[in-house]
């Protein structure tokens, strides 16, 4: 359960990075109001307390591109045309999972291709423990109790998967990565039967 007290750390600590699988209502286009922000704003939004589940944890890689924190919580309201976000909206909205804590695991790493990253990684593995120590202090200071981890990529997962400690979660999922070239509908069936699969 969140409260006003906990939002205001977790803002102050992460909101330059992190986010919530919360958007404003999809428009007449499927990316539509991706960006918008007032659905973070308590005043306008008085139920976004009750929204947010910090007991399930959707975690990408890396930052594809350069995140200007102008305000909290940017990260996976991505306005770019280009950007792929709109499908986890799409894909756990009215379900369980969605209002789930957002988080990168390497922070601060804008690279696009994945292999790139894999790569850089794996000429820097101070990187991979580095982030691994901050991931668990973030778990920590969200107060995530024995979260349902959802990894997005294969690699994300495989990282995850060898190096957090296994009291760090109640069950890890791989999932389909929303940058995949395939339909919303698709990519919602095919993330829904990974998570039905893990329980």
């Amino acid at each position: 359960m969140i409260n006003k007290i906990l939002l205001e750390k977790i803002i102050a600590q992460y909101g330059d990075v992190a986010s919530w699988a919360v958007w404003e209502d999809e428009g007449e286009k499927p990316k539509s109001n991706m960006g918008y922000h007032n659905i973070f704003n308590i005043e306008k939004n008085p139920m976004l307390l009750e929204m947010l589940n910090n007991n399930v944890v959707m975690v990408g890689l890396n930052f594809s591109r350069p995140l200007v924190p102008t305000e909290p919580f940017k990260n996976f309201h991505d306005l770019s045309p280009n950007a792929n976000d709109f499908k986890i909206r799409y894909a756990f909205r009215d379900t369980q999972f969605y209002g789930a804590y957002m988080t990168d695991l390497i922070k601060n790493l804008e690279m696009k291709d994945s292999s790139d990253v894999q790569s850089y990684l794996r000429q820097h593995p101070e990187v991979v423990n580095t982030s691994i120590r901050q991931f668990h202090e973030e778990m920590h200071l969200i107060e995530a109790e024995d979260p349902i981890v959802l990894a997005f990529g294969r690699f994300t997962y495989s990282l995850l998967k060898k190096n957090l400690r296994q009291d760090a979660y109640s069950k890890l999922i791989k999932l389909t990565h929303y940058s995949h070239f395939i339909r919303k509908e698709k990519y919602k069936k095919n993330v829904m039967s990974q998570i039905h699969q893990a329980f």
